[in-house]
């Protein structure tokens, strides 16, 4: 395995649309993994991952109560690739983030051309992970 530098997982993280696979924690301790669309705000220092949810979802109701997160994006084709980005989340309601962020992220997966202007969805978040912890790594197929 080849650790990839920060460089290299944000480019990898950003690399076509792949779908990332999220850790919340219920309230019991147990484990919720749910695929996400996500994209990250990088402003040069600091980068944080950014996802939409309701309130009312099952990743949602967690992150209300207990903001720890763990994503996990793949490549499964050779030579193999992975980024598990380790985090604490911020729910927003803010009306600003609920029109850029779910637009953005709809554009990075469909294309700007399949995306309508909408307005917020009542229930709508947008969570901010703020990224402690990155293990990135690619295996090298000789």
């Amino acid at each position: 395995m080849e650790r990839m530098t920060e460089t290299e997982w944000r480019a990898f993280l950003l690399e076509g649309p792949r779908t990332g696979k999220l850790a919340t924690v219920r309230p019991d301790g147990r484990p919720h993994v749910a695929p996400i669309w996500f994209d990250l705000d990088d402003r040069g220092d600091t980068v944080e991952l950014v996802f939409t949810t309701f309130a009312s979802s099952v990743k949602g109701r967690n992150l209300a109560n207990d903001p720890r997160v763990s994503l996990c994006v793949d490549d499964e084709r050779p030579p193999y690739a992975f980024v598990v980005v380790e985090g604490e989340a911020r729910l927003s309601t803010d009306p600003a983030d609920l029109v850029a962020w779910p637009r953005r992220i709809a554009e990075r997966y469909l294309g700007a051309d399949k995306v309508a202007e909408r307005d917020p969805v009542d229930g709508e978040q947008v969570v901010h992970v703020h990224i402690h912890h990155v293990v990135a790594d690619r295996n090298i197929a000789d």
